[in-house]
C-alpha cells in the first residue's frame, strides 16, 4: 500500500496550521484573508512561504483564489470526496460497485431522513424530477431527471453534509446510470420500472414513512446492482 505524504514541516507547515485556524476559527465563507504582506509579518516568514500555504489551503477547497484578489474563504464543501470518485471510476469502472455500496450506505439513509424532514418544495422538486424521468425524449434527459430526484430527495433530508455528499457524486453517479442503463437495455427490462420505482420513494416520504422510504431506496439500489452487473459483466459464452 502507498504510504501517505508527509504533511509539510517547518516554516510552511506552521503557515498552513495558521491560516487554516484563520479560515475555519476567525473568519466565515466569503471573507478575505488579510493581505499577503501582512500575513508574512504576522506569521514572521516570506512572501513566497505565505503564497505556498495558501495554494495547500486551495488545494483543499478551504479558500478561493481570484486574480487581483485576496484569497477569501470559501463555504464548506465535498469537492475533493467528488474528485476521489471521479478519478476512482474512470480508472476502474468496476469501482462503481463499490459506489453503489456508499450509496446504500447514504441514500437508505437519506431516504428515511427526507420522510421526517421533507418540505413541500422538495417533495415538489422530487415529484417534478420523476415526471421529467416519465415524459423524457432521451437518454441524457432521463440521467438529468433522476440526478435531480436525488438531489432534492438529499435536500429533503435536512442534512446538509448528505446534501454536499450527494451534489459531488452528481457526475460519477451519472456514470453510473449510463452504465446501468445499458445493462437494463441488454437484460431487455422495461425502464417504467426505474421510474416506479422512484416514485415509490416518493410515495413513501410524503406518507412520512421513514422505514418504507428506507426500504423503497434500497429496493431501487439492489435493481441498478443487477442492471449494473449486466452492463459490466461479461457475458457467458455459451456451452459447446
Amino acid at each position: 500500500m502507498a504510504e501517505r505524504p508527509s504533511p509539510p514541516t517547518g516554516a510552511v507547515g506552521t503557515a498552513i496550521e495558521e491560516l487554516e485556524r484563520l479560515a475555519l476559527d476567525e473568519l466565515r465563507p466569503g471573507d478575505a484573508l488579510p493581505s499577503e504582506g501582512e500575513l508574512a509579518r504576522q506569521l514572521s516568514i516570506s512572501r513566497l512561504t505565505v503564497r505556498e500555504a495558501v495554494r495547500s489551503l486551495e488545494a483543499r477547497g478551504l479558500v478561493e483564489l481570484r486574480k487581483g484578489r485576496r484569497p477569501t474563504v470559501r463555504e464548506p464543501n465535498g469537492s475533493l470526496a467528488g474528485d476521489y470518485f471521479r478519478t476512482a471510476i474512470r480508472r476502474d469502472a468496476t469501482a462503481l460497485f463499490e459506489l453503489l455500496e456508499v450509496r446504500l450506505a447514504l441514500e437508505v439513509r437519506i431516504a428515511s431522513l427526507a420522510a421526517t424532514n421533507a418540505s413541500r418544495a422538495a417533495l415538489a422538486a422530487m415529484t417534478s424530477a420523476i415526471d421529467g424521468m416519465r415524459d423524457a425524449t432521451d437518454e441524457e434527459q432521463f440521467h438529468d431527471a433522476d440526478v435531480r430526484f436525488h438531489e432534492a430527495l438529499a435536500v429533503g433530508s435536512g442534512n446538509g453534509m448528505l446534501t454536499q455528499l450527494i451534489e459531488q457524486l452528481s457526475e460519477p453517479l451519472r456514470v453510473s446510470r449510463r452504465h446501468s442503463h445499458r445493462g437494463r437495455l441488454r437484460e431487455g427490462r422495461p425502464f417504467d420500472e426505474v421510474v416506479e420505482a422512484h416514485r415509490a420513494i416518493l410515495y413513501a416520504v410524503q406518507r412520512r414513512d421513514p422505514q418504507a422510504a428506507a426500504h423503497a431506496m434500497e429496493v431501487h439500489l439492489r435493481s441498478t446492482e443487477r442492471d449494473l452487473r449486466a452492463a459490466l459483466e461479461p457475458l457467458e459464452e455459451p456451452d459447446a
